[in-house]
């Protein structure tokens, strides 16, 4: 016959690994419970960055920007007013500038001029003209107001086509808006340009010339 002793040691030997078994199962049972009723567990923290450098973030408040009525070079009038509007509209939501009024304090001033408006023709039949395209240039200029440096210039296009019909002053009207339209899209792509500018610091360098 087996001592008690002996009795007691297997008995340990056969529990010992059932143990083990039943204890991992229910740690991974309560551990998806936990997940089923909404329990996470996260780790505090930013995490790593690409290239080991912290993130880091510009602590500069954006420039006042001050835009002057533009010169009206072209020959198509009244256009220096609404094309003015467009710049001071796209400027401010889009440039990374706090645009201001001509007579409050800023930090830069953005001039410009409509150099031309032209209006060829797209697409013709043997009689008639059926499509045109209003073209608009205008070239734009920012300089510091304390130093009056220029550190930025650009020369830049917009265009938007339309129809030509029989009625002559139908025509005149949709070449009106497109010549509206165009200054809009340049106005928006003025001000995308420009906000690269701030975002790279390059306003702190001499303006290169337009392109």
């Amino acid at each position: 016959m087996l001592s008690a002793e002996g009795k007691e040691g297997r008995s340990q030997e056969r529990e010992g690994p059932c143990f083990i078994i039943l204890s991992t199962l229910v740690s991974a049972l309560i551990a998806v419970t936990l997940t089923a009723c909404g329990y996470q567990f996260r780790v505090g923290g930013a995490g790593p960055t690409i290239g080991g450098a912290p993130a880091t973030t510009s602590t500069e408040p954006p420039p006042r920007l001050a835009i002057k009525t533009l010169i009206n070079n072209s020959f198509e009038p009244n256009l220096e007013a609404r094309y003015t509007n467009y710049f001071r509209d796209e400027f401010s939501n889009g440039s990374g500038a706090h645009v201001v009024s001509e007579s409050e304090a800023a930090d830069l001033v953005l001039s410009g001029q409509i150099l031309s408006v032209s209006v060829p023709t797209l697409s013709f039949s043997q009689t008639a003209t059926l499509e045109s395209r209003a073209e608009v240039v205008v070239l734009v200029r920012v300089e510091e107001v304390r130093s009056g440096r220029v550190v930025w210039t650009q020369l830049a296009k917009g265009g938007s086509e339309f129809f030509i019909t029989s009625d002559l002053q139908f025509n005149r009207t949709l070449q009106n808006r497109a010549v509206e339209q165009a200054g809009r899209i340049l106005a928006a792509d003025l001000a995308s340009r420009f906000l690269l500018q701030v975002e790279t610091g390059a306003l702190k360098k001499p303006a290169p010339s337009p392109q």
